[in-house]
């Protein structure tokens, strides 16, 4: 019944989330026909305002996306105007997620040992040095680190492509500057998990048991420590998903990431709000498969 709910609040939510995006694009000054290569004269700007509608009120403009996101249509773009919004994001949601994943897979496989090796050597040099990392990768961010991995593995040493999503070899340096902002804070989250979990008293009852250390902590310890991961992968998962449009700019990767930063520049009002409805609905539903994981994770754990 609970995810039931949660599922029924979702549609509410996205059309709040869709009419404050609705309206907020259109505040910013200037309008999707500004920055035409040559200035359109005023019958041939009204006609292109008549064409999409543009010339009706805010909120007949909202009824009628409404009406067209009902039969699946976010309408057409108004920057790239052989295309609809669908279509765009038919052809560069495919290339997000593979990098989304792909970010995502590395900062797990970063940060879930990295966790586990500081917390199980609290205090020791492996704990200083891997916190240590941890709090760099999350104090750089991306956009910073991006252009430092095409200076060294690029320009210097020539080992990897710069740009564009030909081959494995082009994901490589997205990948890793995309996910290593995320594995230092999950290094940091299951770092703080795993010294709770090693503090309770189950823990050590089962030490008094004799039971070996490392069964204690990969069978027992993990379970409970990893929540808190568990918990933050949700919204990473679906920030990831969508792209980083930094990063995806800077690597000039044919995602969704380029598309957002156009439309907004370029005031493609479908273009905006559809993007902003698509990581509102991944975020939506992902939250709702962490309550459950979470559920699966620890009994303790009851939805009413």
């Amino acid at each position: 019944m609970y995810f039931l709910r949660r599922l029924a609040y979702m549609i509410p939510l996205l059309l709040v989330i869709s009419a404050v995006t609705f309206w907020l694009v259109r505040l910013a000054p200037g309008g999707p026909f500004d920055k035409e290569r040559a200035p359109a004269s005023p019958q041939i700007r009204r006609n292109l305002e008549a064409k999409y509608h543009l010339d009706e009120p805010v909120w007949k403009q909202y009824a009628r996306y409404i009406s067209g996101l009902a039969r699946g249509d976010f309408g057409p773009s108004l920057k790239y105007r052989d295309h609809s919004v669908t279509d765009i994001v038919r052809q560069g949601l495919p290339v997000s997620m593979l990098l989304g994943w792909l970010a995502f897979g590395f900062a797990m496989g970063v940060g879930l040992p990295l966790g586990f090796i500081t917390a199980v050597r609290r205090g020791k040099w492996q704990d200083h040095a891997g916190s240590f990392f941890a709090l760099l990768t999350v104090c750089i961010p991306g956009f910073v680190i991006a252009p430092l991995l095409v200076l060294a593995f690029t320009i210097k040493w020539q080992l990897l492509p710069v740009a564009l999503w030909e081959s494995p070899a082009h994901a490589v340096l997205p990948t890793i500057a995309l996910g290593l902002f995320f594995s230092g804070k999950v290094a940091r989250l299951f770092r703080e998990g795993m010294l709770n979990t090693m503090q309770m008293e189950f823990i050590t009852a089962a030490r008094a048991k004799g039971i070996p250390e490392n069964t204690l902590l990969l069978r027992h310890a993990v379970r409970l420590a990893v929540l808190p991961v568990v918990s933050y992968a949700g919204p990473m998962l679906a920030d990831l998903l969508t792209g980083s449009f930094v990063i995806e700019f800077i690597f000039q990767i044919p995602g969704l990431g380029v598309f957002f930063i156009n439309s907004a520049l370029n005031h493609d009002y479908t273009m905006t709000v559809g993007l902003a409805l698509l990581y509102a609905t991944l975020l939506i539903v992902l939250n709702l498969v962490v309550d459950f994981a979470y559920m699966l994770l620890d009994p303790r754990v009851k939805y009413e």
